[in-house]
């Protein structure tokens, strides 16, 4: 007897096939034959006369594969081919962030848009813009605010124009008065001499409108016009000056590049300084000379939806970092780290460490200041990303002194190391510490009434417990008698000790 052999596609392990689970329902068994060139052999036999060797099929007569047969080779075949069809997955790169699911795919994490790049760079477009001509009521700013590539084509433009433009005039004045057809006439008295087309008129008014003078080409007194187109030339050349010689002096003295030597920690941290959640973030200034009034500011970019209903996209919430207190006013002198700390008041008053990497935000730090050197307000901008705020962590210290000076180690600026935090929000955190307190100021009454049950009826401690009231002695500042025969002169101060334990206990009920 031999069993029969029923051949199916080969199937990925992996893929789960529903029926394959209606198969072995119904009572079939695969099994694998031996053989690793031959295909998956699966051999059926009905469950209920598995032990029956009678009723077990014979190769004599070689059987039909069932409808059930055919149709779970149809559906193997069918997964087969959806599965080689379905696309592979893309690996995702570090920098979007892989996070794993707990059957072993990647789904990559959606990075934020920034509002303010971490070299300051406002990532904003302004699009439909119907009012374009306040640009013009505004030329000069319209002007600086070109890039440089803009800003030369304007430049040499501006002077090329004017200098065609007027050579056209002075070209157009000698051929109306017949200067050119007089070239060779030496009674004839031109209206400038030595003008004898247009590359000479043009030369003529690059002198002119440049004062250059080489003397070769003058102006006589018998051209009246020209003499009008003289001054006028002048005039005009002396505004193109001013305002093209103004507007490049402006954008090349911009402060905007003072700002590439102010410097930003990579990552802000938080730990705890003096009790208390902090956020902090290090600013630096690598040039040696100074910003005069340097003042910090931060904001918190993110979106959120009013009580109302209404969505507000980007909204800015101010985080305080000392405006109440002057720490906002920094003397930039060494690198320094500025703190926000997290209280009531704070946007971070109900973030612990689990909302923090669930939460989506961007805070945004601007530095301001006058260039010690120009005179001009600077002003650089850095943000920080939900990822990029480090829970736990406190920046290494980078300043050492050396013979005679105080030595700074950059190298060191945007490294911070791990300490001991609470992962738990800074609400939490005060609650704690609130019951706390409370928790010590209880004992201490309980303590305090339970010395006084215990005292003998001449103010003698029964107990003789010297802790408590030195305890009592550290807080309340009154003296109770100690364990011990207690003299006269000890029962009044037993006594006091008995009215400030009822004192302490109606406080505490009240």
């Amino acid at each position: 007897m031999a069993l029969e052999i029923l051949t199916f596609t080969a199937m990925p392990e992996a893929t789960p096939t529903p029926a394959l689970e209606e198969e072995e329902e119904a009572g079939l068994v695969q099994k694998d034959l031996p053989g690793a060139d031959s295909p998956v052999g699966v051999a059926t036999e009905p469950v209920g006369v598995a032990g029956d060797p009678g009723d077990v099929f014979s190769t004599d007569s070689p059987q039909k594969p069932s409808n059930n047969s055919r149709s779970f080779q149809s559906k193997l075949a069918a997964r087969e081919l959806e599965a080689a069809a379905r696309p592979s997955r893309e690996k995702v790169g570090a920098g979007q962030g892989v996070e794993r699911r707990r059957c072993g795919l990647g789904r990559s994490k959606k990075r934020r848009q920034r509002y303010v790049e971490k070299n300051g760079r406002c990532n904003v477009q302004h699009g439909n813009v119907g009012e374009t001509y306040r640009y013009l009521t505004d030329i000069f700013t319209t002007l600086v605010d070109l890039k440089w590539r803009s800003s030369l084509f304007v430049f040499v433009m501006a002077y090329a124009v004017t200098w065609l433009f007027f050579g056209a005039i002075w070209w157009l004045i000698a051929y109306c008065r017949g200067d050119l057809d007089h070239l060779e006439d030496e009674s004839w008295t031109p209206c400038v001499n030595n003008v004898n087309g247009f590359v000479s008129a043009f030369l003529f008014s690059i002198e002119t409108e440049t004062t250059i003078g080489y003397g070769y080409r003058v102006i006589t007194d018998q051209c009246p016009e020209g003499t009008v187109l003289l001054l006028l030339q002048a005039i005009l050349g002396s505004m193109v000056n001013a305002f093209m010689v103004g507007c490049m002096f402006v954008k090349i003295s911009q402060p905007n590049k003072r700002a590439e030597t102010l410097v930003f920690s990579k990552h802000a941290v938080i730990s705890l300084r003096d009790d208390k959640l902090c956020l902090m973030f290090r600013v630096g200034d690598l040039r040696s000379s100074h910003i005069v009034g340097a003042n910090i500011r931060a904001k918190l970019i993110k979106s959120k939806q009013t009580q109302e209903g209404e969505f507000i996209p980007l909204d800015q919430t101010d985080m305080s970092v000392g405006f109440e207190t002057g720490d906002d006013r920094l003397f930039l002198v060494s690198p320094l780290v500025i703190s926000h700390e997290i209280d009531s008041r704070s946007p971070f008053w109900d973030v612990s460490q689990a909302q923090l990497e669930k939460d989506d935000f961007e805070i945004v730090v601007i530095l301001e200041g006058m260039v010690e050197a120009t005179g001009m307000t600077c002003q650089a901008r850095s943000s920080y990303l939900v990822e990029e705020v480090m829970w736990g962590h406190r920046f290494s210290p980078m300043m050492s002194l050396a013979e005679g000076f105080f030595d700074v180690d950059y190298g060191a600026f945007h490294h911070a190391f791990e300490v001991a935090t609470p992962t738990c929000s800074a609400r939490e955190l005060s609650l704690a510490a609130a019951r706390h307190e409370a928790h010590l100021y209880w004992s201490i009454s309980s303590q305090l009434d339970e010395q006084k049950a215990c005292e003998g009826p001449a103010g003698q401690n029964l107990i003789g417990n010297s802790t408590v009231n030195n305890s009592v002695n550290g807080k309340k500042g009154v003296g109770l008698g100690v364990g011990g025969g207690a003299n006269d002169k000890e029962e009044p101060t037993g006594g006091g000790g008995e009215r400030n334990g009822n004192v302490a206990t109606d406080q505490s009920e009240a």
